[in-house]
């Protein structure tokens, strides 16, 4: 089980270890990204693999590559255990 509480890891540290590994990126618009983070920027251009588009929590397209640009994004977080 994971620990409650703040985390000690800076953003950077976050996202070297959740590269290669399934994200959820979120938008401005609340449209959500979910995908395997295949690289970023350091203007928080993001390049995605098996992505698939969640527009009101529904699938609408998927797609085999994407890439989102920096300053639509509101979060990266990675994908956990689904919540009850």
């Amino acid at each position: 089980m994971a620990a409650i509480g703040p985390s000690k890891r800076s953003p950077t540290e976050f996202l070297s270890q959740v590269t290669g590994r399934p994200v959820v990126v979120k938008l401005n618009t609340g449209v959500d990204y979910k995908g395997v983070l295949a690289c970023l920027d350091g203007y928080m251009n993001i390049a995605m693999e098996q992505t698939e588009e969640y527009v009101n929590g529904q699938l609408k397209n998927k797609y085999g590559d994407a890439f989102i640009r920096g300053n639509n994004v509101l979060y990266i977080s990675t994908l956990g255990a689904k919540k009850r």
